[in-house]
């Protein structure tokens, strides 16, 4: 599946950063993850660092997948409000739900600071109401936040203007929220993974999976075979199609990035990542290196020739976004890209077993904008499923939800 169009900064700015063998016979392991990206690095980091057995394969280059074009939004703010949680799940389940992305951001800062240049840093994060009549919706959101304990403030038209020079009716600022270069942590998590001993194979394709009660076997197309008593399938997007029941439907999103802009005319958008209230939002972010990061402009393509034709387009769209909320900017386009991606209807991922594979293929899909965050949540949901232990959020983030 080809989930990126453009340029994506990520790969181009790091490059090749290390040649990962292809697996080319038989092996053995206890859990098997498939898809090297930034989920399957996280993933094999949690049981890996807590005593499993763990083998990875990726059929690219590991991170040439979503990761490359993910634009690393950190938030515990999920693309479904609270207040939509809470009447759809109970109002315990929602803050639950909020409350894990929250404590994930934290722990991604944790487990990215082994590493040198993969630019995790805390920002805050600025939701503005795109309409004057999207001021009441959220505010309401906004006062359940705040009921919960979470760090928010809510900020009048006039606050708005002052603290950020942009005109919205109203907006939270959200006081926890982060930055990551997602393309080289995966690289670096999966490059210490394999220097601890364990396997990591790139240019590797899943053929076919036989579970039984007591394990998994998978095959290669060349016959190779993995034994294993657990695989975890974090293909990103490419992993619904082990699936006969759809859980997400896909769609493209576009993104560009600019040079570098100097700090002080970047102003607060230096530590602030700010996302609207309108569907699809614009969002940006600023770079460690100071270039402001833009996206949105989402939509329902996922065939690849016809979403390679619209991201100039929508880089241009985008880029004029921008320049009527913050004209005094100097908005120079390096290079913009499309990437795929898939959404629940919901918002929430699923993390563990499905009735038609059973209980020893465990799936991770960190579908929706919370993608890392959400895979940083999976990978404890799904150590707990293989040492069979109970997680407070399996049944949240687990397909029984569907029922």
């Amino acid at each position: 599946m080809d989930l990126k169009s453009g340029y994506p900064f990520w790969a181009i700015r790091n490059g090749l950063m290390h040649a990962f063998p292809p697996l080319q016979q038989d092996l053995h392991c206890e859990v098997l993850v498939v898809g090297g990206g930034i989920s399957g690095a996280l993933i094999a980091n949690e049981l890996c660092a807590h005593g499993h057995d763990v083998a990875v394969i990726e059929q690219r280059d590991v991170g040439w997948g979503s990761t490359a074009a993910s634009t690393a939004l950190l938030q515990y703010e999920i693309d479904t409000h609270m207040i939509d949680l809470a009447r759809q799940y109970g109002e315990n389940a929602a803050v639950m739900a909020y409350q894990a992305c929250a404590d994930a951001i934290p722990a991604l800062r944790a487990v990215a600071g082994a590493f040198s240049g993969v630019d995790c840093q805390r920002m805050q994060s600025l939701y503005y109401a795109s309409k004057r009549g999207h001021h009441a919706v959220l505010h309401e959101e906004f006062l359940l936040r705040q009921r919960h304990g979470f760090d928010v403030r809510w900020l009048e038209a006039d606050e708005v203007q002052d603290a950020f020079g942009i005109r919205a009716p109203g907006a939270i600022l959200s006081a926890l929220a982060a930055r990551v270069d997602p393309y080289r942590l995966a690289y670096r998590l999966l490059m210490r993974l394999q220097k601890r001993g364990c396997g990591v194979y790139d240019r590797t394709v899943l053929d076919t999976l036989t579970p039984t009660s007591r394990g998994v076997t998978a095959r290669t197309p060349e016959g190779v075979q993995i034994h294993c008593r657990h695989v975890v399938m974090a293909a990103g997007y490419a992993s619904q199609r082990w699936l006969k029941p759809s859980v997400a439907r896909n769609r493209s999103s576009y993104a560009f990035i600019t040079d570098p802009i100097d700090p002080d005319q970047l102003g607060p958008l230096a530590q602030t990542m700010l996302w609207e209230s309108a569907r699809p939002y614009l969002y940006l972010r600023a770079t460690g290196d100071h270039r402001l990061l833009v996206g949105g402009e989402d939509d329902a393509i996922d065939i690849p020739a016809r979403r390679d034709r619209r991201v100039q387009a929508k880089a241009g769209t985008l880029l004029k976004q921008v320049a009527k909320l913050f004209p005094h900017l100097p908005l120079q386009p390096a290079f913009s890209w499309a990437g795929t991606f898939a959404e629940t209807k919901d918002g929430l991922p699923f993390f563990g077993a499905h009735p038609q594979w059973g209980p020893r293929v465990l799936f991770a899909m960190a579908y929706g904008g919370n993608g890392i965050t959400y895979s940083m949540i999976g990978a404890g949901v799904l150590r707990a499923q293989i040492e069979r232990r109970r997680h407070p959020l399996a049944a949240l983030f687990g397909f029984g939800r569907l029922e």
